[in-house]
């Protein structure tokens, strides 16, 4: 008798699990069919929270000025960064960038062209779905008053064997004011001759010449400049001209802020595809050249001072105009470290060292007080996870071994690590699933991000499972 209710038990509690597993199977048949979406808490978690010190002061003469960790982005000292205002001759960096990837586009046998569409944000994981020297004198001249939205068309470019771009001057060109190289209309030469004019002497008539070959008119080549600016991450700069003479159209001044600058130099100098060609361009002392026809000859030396200045210097430009001041945009590489300076409204006419003061004052503090750290060395994030109707309660995680990142840091500021994890998963759960991000942040800005990953696989606990499972504890307990 105790043997057959010991019998009627077993088969009753194999009956229970029979039905609970069933009740399962139909729950689940049910969500799929009425196209349920479950929503998926997440848990948090925060390691250091210490900024930056933002009370310091270096006691600049410049209105405007940003201290740049050009390997980061990281902005190290900020003194009115984000105040727009304008920029001279600085503008040039971006006229010579452009230029310089036109040529390249044509080495690669591709003809070059630019979109003025606004550049799509970066790609980011959404856990949701987851799971000095004086330039310019005068007022601009060629300028458009539609330089932010004229159609930027494909430039078919006369070129010689060498694959190197033709520039014709035109009249506006010629007719630029001082500083300018002198040219004379309707005279031919070749683009990489003019950018020595244009960086090295910061000629205001070889900028709209090559902005009239490069972009069809300097309106087209305004509005390359602007698209470009977008893409590199620029919210508050609005080109007008490629000299950086001073202008105005319906959309507002030529303009931009010390950041914006600071980001347009570290794009020349780490991210664009013809950054080693801008800086054999920018660092050389004198160059010598002639117009095609060999009719004319011209030299030219280098104004940045600040090549001279400082043990490291790599690279720099000038600019003065009656409205924007003294202005400067400028990098030193040393014992690792990129460190660009920008600085905007830096005195006037019989201050033209304050540019240099604060350059180097800026330089010094970001060599003096930061150091390279890799902000990712020490992830080790590992745990497991809930699983609804797995053939296991958890799943284990390991976060994914990220890339080496190195951000100029002080000694008192401290990594921020913050990890997003899903608190549970639905079966089946395939090996490699990505179930969180960490994130990694430095003075609450974020400089690296890696994923979280499942290690295992776990099935789903189907109605087959339930019986195998079933059947096998039944024959255990016989």
């Amino acid at each position: 008798m105790r043997r057959l209710q010991g019998r009627m038990k077993q088969v009753i509690a194999a009956a229970l699990i029979f039905l609970l597993c069933a009740a399962n199977v139909v729950n689940a048949a049910v969500w799929e069919d009425a196209g349920a979406v479950e929503t998926t808490a997440w848990k948090a978690a925060s390691e250091s929270t210490d900024t930056a010190d933002t009370d310091l002061s270096l006691d600049l003469y410049a209105r405007c000025a940003v201290l740049m960790d050009g390997g980061s982005g990281r902005v190290l000292y900020d003194q009115n960064g984000d105040v727009p205002l304008p920029m001279a001759s600085t503008t040039k960096i971006m006229t010579c960038i452009l230029a310089l990837e036109a040529m390249g586009e044509m080495e690669d046998g591709a003809s070059y062209t630019d979109s003025q569409t606004e550049a799509a944000p970066d790609a980011e994981t959404d856990m949701d779905a987851v799971l000095g020297t004086d330039s310019e004198t005068g007022t601009a001249q060629g300028a458009g008053s539609e330089t932010d939205t004229a159609a930027v068309q494909s430039t078919d470019f006369e070129t010689d064997t060498a694959a190197d771009i033709i520039c014709t001057v035109s009249g506006t060109a010629s007719a630029q004011p001082e500083v300018k190289l002198g040219l004379v209309k309707d005279d031919t030469f070749y683009l990489s001759d003019l950018l020595y004019s244009l960086m090295l002497e910061s000629h205001n008539d070889t900028a709209v010449c090559i902005a009239e070959t490069i972009g069809g008119s300097v309106e087209g080549f305004a509005a390359m400049m602007n698209a470009r600016a977008r893409e590199i991450g620029c919210t508050q700069t609005y080109f007008i001209t490629p000299n950086g003479l001073d202008a105005e159209d319906e959309n507002g001044e030529h303009h931009t802020t010390a950041h914006d600058l600071a980001l347009i130099m570290r794009y020349c100098l780490t991210e664009s595809p013809q950054r080693e060609a801008f800086l054999t361009v920018t660092q050389t002392s004198s160059y010598s050249f002639s117009n095609i026809s060999g009719t004319r000859s011209y030299s030219c030396s280098n104004h940045n001072a600040f090549l001279n200045l400082m043990e490291g210097a790599i690279s720099g430009k000038t600019g003065f105009t009656s409205k924007a001041g003294y202005c400067y945009v400028g990098a030193l590489e040393r014992d690792g470290k990129l460190l660009i300076v920008a600085l905007l409204a830096c005195g006037w006419p019989n201050n033209k060292g304050y540019k240099w003061v604060d350059t180097k004052k800026l330089m010094n503090y970001g060599l003096s007080e930061y150091e390279l750290r890799d902000i990712t060395a020490a992830v080790s994030q590992t745990g497991e996870i809930e699983v609804t109707d797995g053939q296991q309660e958890q799943v284990s995680t390991q976060a994914e071994t990220p890339p080496s990142v190195e951000v100029l840091m002080r000694s008192d500021e401290e990594v921020e690590v913050r990890v997003e994890m899903l608190q549970t998963i639905e079966a089946p759960v395939m090996e490699g699933t990505q179930v969180g991000l960490v994130h990694f942040l430095v003075d609450g800005s974020e400089y690296a991000v890696t994923s979280i990953l499942t290690t295992q696989e776990v099935k789903e606990r189907t109605f087959l499972y339930c019986l195998r499972e079933l059947t096998e504890a039944f024959l255990l307990r016989r």
